[in-house]
């Protein structure tokens, strides 16, 4: 059963985990917002809890801790089972699996990288290097290409429903929004055959968006309250 989870609002990969509690509708536990910019992950408290400078991290009630958001998300998605996000057959899972660890290594963790190592504000977490940036960049640009054809044939990376791979590219693509705008360019996605891509862009922006309202809803005290600042915030 859940505990705790320790996420971050700015961070890619907590968001994640919110992400995934929010389609699971799971409510049976405490968020906890980590300040990174602050160093609250590096704290002689939360290092206690955790064990690790990192989040996200989930606390059971027994005291057993995980880190990694795959991990979290892997355990939420067998104690939450609707809707799947990792597949029921094996070669759901199997395919599924294939297409997250590609989103990962080769859209996600390189544009992440870039943004870790070229934003200035970020420089209090990352003794940053203009070379990892341009390097993981150039990963991320070539990749794109591969991703581009397969949303012209597939609704959704995986298979033709949101999963797992699906969140995962596409919080590694919002996550580079802060990059220059040659960048931008390069990301074909939004690029020269725009119809399926602006249609699964589309889908998963208003995916995104509930996610921030049930994440919202999960950590606020009153449902009420946090709708109206929600709406508001949104200009609804």
């Amino acid at each position: 059963s859940l505990m705790k989870v320790y996420l971050s609002k700015r961070a890619p990969n907590p968001r994640r985990v919110a992400w995934v509690l929010a389609e699971k509708g799971a409510k049976d536990g405490e968020i906890v917002d980590v300040d990174l910019l602050k160093g609250e992950h590096k704290t002689e408290d939360f290092l206690k809890r955790v064990g690790v400078p990192n989040v996200p991290a989930l606390q059971m009630d027994n005291g057993q801790v995980i880190t990694e958001s795959i991990a979290i998300c892997r355990y939420l998605d067998t104690c939450y089972p609707e809707p799947d996000l990792f597949g029921r057959t094996p070669e759901e899972v199997a395919v599924l699996e294939m297409w997250t660890r590609r989103a990962e290594m080769w859209l996600a963790t390189p544009l992440m990288l870039t943004v870790r190592h070229s934003h200035p504000a970020l420089a209090v977490l990352e003794q940053q290097s203009a070379e990892v940036a341009e390097n993981n960049r150039a990963i991320a640009t070539r990749s794109l290409g591969i991703f581009d054809r397969r949303l012209s044939e597939s609704a959704f990376v995986a298979r033709d429903t949101i999963s797992i791979a699906d969140i995962v590219a596409f919080i590694g693509f919002d996550f580079a929004r802060v990059l220059p705008a040659a960048l931008s360019v390069a990301l074909s996605l939004f690029g020269a055959d725009p119809r399926p891509s602006a249609e699964y862009v589309n889908q998963l922006k208003t995916e995104a968006l509930i996610e921030t309202l049930n994440g919202a809803l999960l950590a606020g005290s009153s449902a009420t309250t946090t709708l109206e600042q929600w709406c508001a915030a949104h200009h609804l």
